[in-house]
């Protein structure tokens, strides 16, 4: 938007055009209060002087130095949570990377070992001399020696987006690994383009330079006098079913006939099945293609490979309440379902915390701190007793009403929270672990484990465990879209799944939360307990099989076999009840604990307002609540409209009186009546100055023109049109203007 007044000075016309054609950020320039001016220009030195001895004015400068040093803790405070952020962002991004390598590292060398083996035998087939491999025309042979190695990478997305990054990876790993590797997308076999562009792009990887002239044989001298035919040449097409199906049949005949001086291998990702080269490419490419199928993790793999690392065992103690995951989990499957956009959302969430919690920053701290002696101290300016002001101040306090409010207690408060969590992360990896058996899905695990109503109930109660469904917060309308279960939640059945494990998948279970548990001695030992008891049954059933096999054996045996089931179901009840009482001791939420403002993202408004958006009632917001942004004296004091507003915060203002239709004119004559505000209020002619040894005339404020406040007012119009509240005046009625926005 434009400034509501023009500079006094205009610039000249060169500075004119190129302040035209620069598309530079610029800020509203705010008028200064006329009775600030006014009071200003007025008043003798003797004046002053008496004025800067009087004690108001003395109290008015303690004031000003107390807000020069409030303003300096802001700024300090601010920073510091900038810094937080980077630092804590940038540790989740990682993991998040690595866990997505790591699942799809068996599949990388998987296909590094294919590559080396079609590399082989490409080589072996028919060797070259040097004057061969570098003739500017293909070899002759038969149609055997024309097949393209092809390997078809399956997604199983519906959206590419989230594959970028994995043969992204892909390329990198078969770099590391010698081969000579060329990315390419959808974009590079445009119809626009045509081959050549493709051939470009193909020079540009590979030869790292962008040649006018294209032709395959540059390619082939490059390889060879290089000294690169040692390794094999990869072209990595990320997304084959966007391209255009003609041009990448020209691409791979031609691939075909070079195939022997340029050995060439072919990678494409496939997001549905193989089948679907038949719909892009004619039989007769097909035929020169000797595919073979991969697989990469499915989505749901991928999904909760990175919650787990994220959200459960926490790698940088930043978490998320529970209408946040709730949120999260039904913008991941509402909208376009990818990764991209969850971690997209993750992001966003964790960028709304440091910018609305004041005490963020030392989130950063509470995860690499285990003692927390780091909070004991004055960091970066900001003092303790500002810390403890403002965390004692928190509503989850407040609520617990803890003991005396002191360093030491805020110590002990941050080091129960970190031990909270870690019990909570144990219990959920091993609720997880249950439900796998069921297929439940950790993310709708964790929506039910963050609920703070459930974790009440549990405690309540004795029985409350077995209620749970009673007390959930889920749509019923979303039960079949996430596979809820009809009977209880998803907590009640990972714990009957383990009522109905057999021994040997009860003993890999029992295995496996040995390893989760073995930082909580009181779990641990019971779960140890559990797994001594299993062998120990098991070391009978094997002894059992070792004697005769004879009638009365045989009957024996069935009879001491039907007693070691009953006591495996014995076991199965001891390790479900075990698994109830964690839920129940152990799982506390987060949002249960004091000061989990501090970690703890719950403001579910403002990432709705992040990631679906509304722009038009968010301009509105802006221009009716101006003084939250030009925060000034004048505007931020009066409660009626002041003319050093901006003019389309005036306008919208006045617009505000009206129904769907603005008549131009009364809305002119209110906008001018707010202009003249000031002009009339300071309008008394010349003023003279008080001292008659220096009398000179200081001229009042300038009474703005018509022409002046009519241009203004049309460019208010103008802005309050661009943005969309307004529709211009039609033929019928040139007099009125039509609102298209209501409400805020």
């Amino acid at each position: 938007m434009a400034p509501s007044a023009s500079a006094p000075n205009s610039p000249p016309p060169c500075a004119t055009e190129t302040a035209d054609n620069d598309l530079q950020p610029f800020f509203v320039l705010h008028k200064a209060s006329s009775q600030k001016c006014y009071k200003k220009s007025g008043g003798s030195g003797k004046t002053r002087r008496r004025i800067e001895l009087s004690p108001s004015l003395l109290s008015n400068g303690e004031n000003a130095e107390i807000e020069n040093a409030d303003e300096f803790h802001y700024h300090q405070n601010v920073n510091m949570r900038i810094e937080a952020f980077h630092a804590v962002w940038s540790e989740i991004e990682e993991t998040i990377k690595d866990v997505l390598r790591d699942i799809n590292m068996n599949t990388f060398k998987a296909i590094y070992h294919w590559v080396n083996e079609s590399f082989n035998t490409i080589s072996t087939s028919e060797r070259l001399n040097f004057l061969e491999a570098t003739r500017s025309f293909p070899i002759v042979t038969n149609v055997a020696s024309k097949q393209l190695f092809t390997g078809l990478v399956l997604t199983k997305n519906m959206e590419f987006v989230d594959d970028q990054m994995t043969f992204k990876e892909l390329g990198m790993h078969l770099k590391s690994k010698g081969c000579h590797v060329a990315n390419l997308s959808s974009l590079d076999f445009s119809a626009k383009n045509g081959i050549g562009g493709c051939l470009k792009s193909l020079f540009r990887e590979f030869l790292l330079v962008t040649l006018d002239a294209v032709d395959i044989s540059v390619l082939t001298t490059w390889y060879r006098k290089q000294q690169n035919c040692d390794s094999a040449m990869v072209i990595i097409i990320s997304d084959m079913e966007q391209c255009h199906g003609s041009i990448l049949s020209d691409f791979i005949l031609m691939l075909s006939e070079w195939v022997l001086k340029v050995p060439v291998i072919l990678i494409m990702g496939v997001t549905t099945t193989p089948d679907a080269l038949r719909g892009i490419l004619p039989s007769n490419v097909i035929q020169h293609l000797c595919p073979r199928k991969f697989i990469l993790g499915s989505p749901s793999e991928r999904m909760n490979a990175i919650v787990e690392a994220v959200l459960v065992k926490k790698c940088s103690s930043f978490s998320i309440g529970y209408e946040v995951a709730v949120f999260m989990r039904n913008y991941f499957f509402t909208q376009d379902g990818t990764i991209t956009s969850f971690i997209r959302a993750l992001k966003i969430a964790c960028a709304q915390h440091f910018s609305l919690e004041p005490l963020s920053f030392l989130l950063q701290r509470f995860a690499v701190d285990d003692n927390n002696e780091g909070l004991q101290c004055e960091m970066h300016g900001i003092s303790a007793e500002m810390i403890l002001k403002q965390a004692f101040d928190l509503p989850s306090y407040r609520i617990n009403k803890l003991g005396e409010q002191s360093m030491e207690s805020l110590v002990r408060g941050f080091s129960e929270l970190k031990n909270l969590q870690r019990h909570w992360s144990i219990v959920v990896l091993c609720l997880y672990e249950a439900g796998k058996w069921s297929r439940i899905c950790l993310l709708d695990l964790i929506c039910e484990a963050l609920d703070p109503e459930l974790f009440k109930l549990r405690v309540s109660s004795p029985n409350g465990f077995h209620n749970n469904s009673q007390a959930s917060h889920i749509e019923p309308s979303m039960c079949k879209q996430y596979h809820r279960p009809q009977k209880g939640g998803f907590i009640r059945q990972a714990v009957r799944s383990v009522r109905d494990l057999p021994a040997v998948q009860l003993s890999k279970l029992l295995k496996v939360w040995e390893k989760i548990t073995v930082d909580v001695p009181q779990i641990h030992e019971k779960v140890m307990e559990l797994l001594s008891l299993l062998k120990f049954e098991e070391g009978k059933t094997s002894k059992e099989d070792m004697d005769e096999i004879s009638k009365s054996a045989r009957r024996y045996a069935s009879r001491n076999h039907l007693n070691i089931a009953k006591v495996s179901r014995v076991v199965n009840d001891k390790a479900a009840r075990l698994l109830e009482s964690m839920v129940r001791n152990h799982m506390e939420p987060v949002e249960c604990a004091p000061f989990h403002e501090i970690v703890c993202f719950k403001s579910i408004d403002k990432l709705k307002g992040a990631l679906i958006g509304d722009p038009r009632r968010r301009v509105q917001v802006d221009l009716l609540q101006f003084q939250d942004i030009i925060q000034c004296g004048c505007c931020r004091t009066c409660n009626s409209l002041s003319p050093s507003m901006h003019d389309s915060s005036i306008m919208y203002s006045l617009a505000q009186e009206h129904g769907d239709l603005i008549n131009l004119h009364d809305w002119y004559q209110s906008f001018k009546s707010v202009c003249l505000c000031s002009s009339n209020k300071g309008k008394h002619g010349s003023k003279y100055s008080p001292s008659p040894k220096k009398r000179k005339v200081v001229a009042g404020i300038a009474k703005p023109s018509e022409a002046s406040i009519q241009a203004r007012f049309c460019r208010a119009v103008t802005e309050l049109k661009i943005v969309g509240l307004l529709q211009m005046p039609s033929k019928r009625r040139p007099d009125f203007v039509q609102r298209l926005a209501f409400g805020t």
